[in-house]
């Protein structure tokens, strides 16, 4: 190849990486200030409730919420594992699984502007969009629709990452849009979904709290009108909880008004990001044709907590932080990359976070566009290896054991079916097709041979 060749497919291969961005995704990260080790495990952290901190360790123990050690590590290792990311999306849930009373407003307050001093800290010059989770309020869940003193409280903590006229509607109701990066063509709309949550009493009569849909529907169609690309960041995502079969967040009524708004203004809508779940998971979006038209990335959660919710096996996790790779022209994701922190080996050793695994490289997808997610989909569903593997990432790699032929149906019918009723019909659909599981054996292997045949010839 001669040197002039040469040079220009290395002028090229540079400007194709230079059409590559990446942004942080951090989120429930539950910070536990009660953590303290001692003789007794009942006593390690109030968020254990009466369970015993058997395994703690200075980085936690699965019974409890983040202590400041799990906190601080995980954000130095954003800046050690990428110092420079054009932004950070911070899908929030800050204080500790406690009852309300062994909190309170100024609590509540506190975690927060630590926490955020702390992004700031070791992120001085990157820009942060940050959502609201359920805890982030007191009493928790009990986000209003409409100006609150927390409202106001969190708008000045943040201000120095919202532009001014994204503080009017943050005071308002908890959410703000924004250029993305100020660039023409991006957007950024930031949700408060807390106001859709089943645990909101106040809300649950409203058709509209803080007037957020009508706003989310103008901001949209203006991003149509004006041919921009929007990201959609938020706390509490609709549909069901895949470790728990029927269990929604959002009221019925909020869930379909959400999915209507994602299927009315698709064609803008490159990506949503959202957390709240602690697991690694996505979500899918239709038209009526059944083509797929967006997807919504659920990132594990830094807390190890284990959730009390009755009926879930295993619903701990070990800590995640996550990486999005995306095309800076269009704002596609291209690439997920999850890091992880295995945390009995911390407790014992040191904090070393790991890559736990690239999305593309794992399920052998070409990106994270909705097509893409769609055919991950269809993997897990038909492949019980492309099962069990997801299913080990959605725990961030602690539960390590067997997916059967229920637990296929709760996470594929989760992922799959946004919708309430469509959900439904999709167990018995399911079920029905794999009885006992035994033809999903079968066809599993039956992929898995094909499969691998296909990649050889």
């Amino acid at each position: 190849m001669s040197a002039q060749r040469l040079l220009l497919c290395c002028l090229l291969f540079k400007g194709s990486l230079a059409l590559l961005g990446n942004f942080w995704h951090i989120t429930d990260l539950h910070w536990d200030p009660s953590y303290s080790l001692g003789d007794d495990p009942f006593k390690v952290c109030a968020s254990s409730g009466f369970r015993p901190a058997a395994n703690a360790g200075i980085f936690g123990d699965h019974a409890c919420d983040s202590p400041w050690n799990l906190i601080n590590s995980s954000i130095y290792t954003m800046r050690n594992i990428l110092p420079d990311p054009d932004f950070i999306v911070w899908t929030g849930d800050d204080t500790p699984h406690v009852p309300n009373q062994k909190l309170g407003t100024e609590a509540v307050l506190s975690i927060i502007r630590n926490l955020t001093h702390l992004i700031n800290e070791v992120f001085p010059r990157t820009k942060v969009y940050s959502a609201l989770g359920n805890h982030d309020y007191h009493p928790k869940s009990q986000l209003p629709g409409g100006p609150s003193f927390m409202y106001d409280e969190t708008a000045q903590m943040w201000q120095h990452w919202l532009e001014p006229e994204s503080g009017v509607t943050f005071r308002k109701g908890g959410y703000y849009t924004e250029k993305l990066l100020n660039r023409t063509g991006f957007r950024m709309l930031v949700l408060n979904t807390n106001l859709y949550y089943s645990n909101n009493m106040l809300t649950q009569n409203d058709e509209d709290p803080a007037g957020q849909f009508s706003w989310a529907d103008q901001v949209l169609a203006e991003a149509t009108k004006n041919k921009e690309k929007v990201y959609i960041i938020g706390h509490v995502p609709p549909g069901m909880f895949e470790k728990k079969r029927n269990k929604s967040w959002f009221r019925k009524h909020f869930n379909k008004r959400y999915m209507e708004l994602i299927q009315k203004h698709h064609s803008v809508i490159v990506g949503q990001f959202f957390g709240h779940h602690h697991t690694d998971t996505f979500r899918m979006f239709y038209n009526p044709e059944g083509s797929p038209i967006s997807t919504m990335f659920l990132t594990p959660g830094v807390t190890p907590w284990e959730t009390t919710l009755p009926g879930v096996k295993n619903g701990a996790n070990n800590p995640g932080i996550r990486i999005f790779e995306y095309d800076i022209q269009t704002l596609l994701v291209k690439d997920v990359v999850t890091y992880y922190l295995n945390l009995t080996h911390a407790n014992t050793a040191r904090d070393r976070w790991e890559k736990e695994y690239r999305l593309t490289e794992s399920f052998r997808v070409p990106d994270a566009s909705p097509a893409s997610m769609d055919r991950l989909l269809k993997g897990i569903s038909a492949d019980h290896c492309q099962l069990q593997k997801y299913y080990e990432f959605n725990s961030v790699s602690y539960d390590l054991s067997e997916c059967d032929a229920a637990c296929r149906v709760d996470h594929v019918c989760a992922a799959r079916e946004v919708d309430y009723e469509r959900y439904e019909r999709c167990l018995v659909t399911e079920a029905a097709s794999f009885i006992g599981g035994g033809s999903f054996l079968v066809l599993s292997v039956a992929a898995s041979i094909l499969f691998v045949f296909n990649q050889h010839f």
